[in-house]
């Protein structure tokens, strides 16, 4: 499946911003079933700097500072994609669960120390019991991983109700809990949270989600998001994704634009700017099939 993705980021300041320094986490990156035909950065105003590197977990990562007065900022991305469905293992055939945290913790493949640092805290998923508490349901001794991590995918589902009023990104995970809502970002970071508390690993995705309308109705511009969810370390086997916003394998509709520990990694924009006083974030995403 090939997709057009047009993701445009619009900030409208009060007052005039002298200086804006910025990091973006906003174009596709290549994976053996994902592949990034173009992709192209738009910035207005225009930067009197910039820069594109790839961050320690092989994200496209750019830079860029504008150092004239400005009361707006817009940030486009437009970007060409082909997406294959990724191969999905059997789930009954995957190693126990504990077999897995043994592996972790005493492999030597490289495979297996370039994911151990995926099992440790990270900034926005530290150590909570209540994530512990409710990943235990799904893992009685013995049960196969992939099927214990898609149980827990199907809880979260569930049992929290998506609201995209009650969050935000600072929202600990014990909140949510707690009150049962969020949206996908905490689903993820949920997800994550109890898979490292039985000393899995596990990883953020961030990227997007081709959304169709109903039968007979016109697609709305603007109506697809940015999406999250996580993915779970099998030895031998790699990276398997969960999508637990919609209970699902993450499949040809889903576009990868950033892996990391957490939302911190990968958030799309975030930077410093100098003045504005009070601003207003807009954000449009189209992701449309070529």
């Amino acid at each position: 499946m090939k997709y057009h993705i047009n993701h445009l980021t619009r900030y409208l300041y009060d007052t005039s911003v002298s200086l804006c320094h910025n990091i973006a986490h906003l174009k596709p990156r290549d994976l053996p079933h994902q592949k990034v035909l173009s992709s192209h950065l738009r910035i207005d105003p225009w930067p009197a700097v910039s820069s594109e590197h790839t961050d320690f977990f092989g994200n496209r990562v750019g830079y860029f500072c504008i150092q004239q007065a400005h009361r707006s900022l817009e940030v486009g991305i437009v970007s060409e994609v082909e997406v294959a469905a990724p191969e999905i293992p059997d789930f009954a055939a995957s190693p126990a669960w504990e077999q897995v945290v043994s592996t972790l913790r005493e492999g030597r493949s490289e495979e297996v120390i370039k994911s151990r640092i995926f099992s440790l805290p990270s900034p926005y998923i530290v150590r909570e019991p209540e994530a512990l508490e409710f990943s235990r349901a799904s893992f009685p001794p013995g049960r196969p991983i992939l099927e214990a991590a898609a149980d827990l995918m199907g809880r979260i589902y569930r049992e929290l109700e998506f609201d995209p009023h009650f969050t935000t990104v600072a929202t600990p995970i014990a909140e949510v809990l707690e009150h049962r809502k969020g949206v996908c970002q905490d689903f993820a970071h949920l997800g994550i949270a109890g898979l490292r508390a039985l000393g899995l690993a596990a990883r953020y995705v961030s990227g997007y989600l081709e959304t169709l309308p109903p039968p007979g109705q016109p697609k709305l511009q603007g109506a697809d998001a940015s999406h999250a969810w996580f993915a779970v370390f099998v030895p031998g086997t790699g990276w398997v994704d969960f999508d637990p916003t919609n209970d699902q394998i993450p499949h040809e509709q889903h576009v990868t634009t950033a892996l990391g520990r957490d939302f911190h990694d990968v958030t799309p924009l975030h930077g410093v700017f100098y003045g504005g006083g009070e601003h207003r974030l807009e954000v449009e995403v189209d992701v449309n099939r070529l």
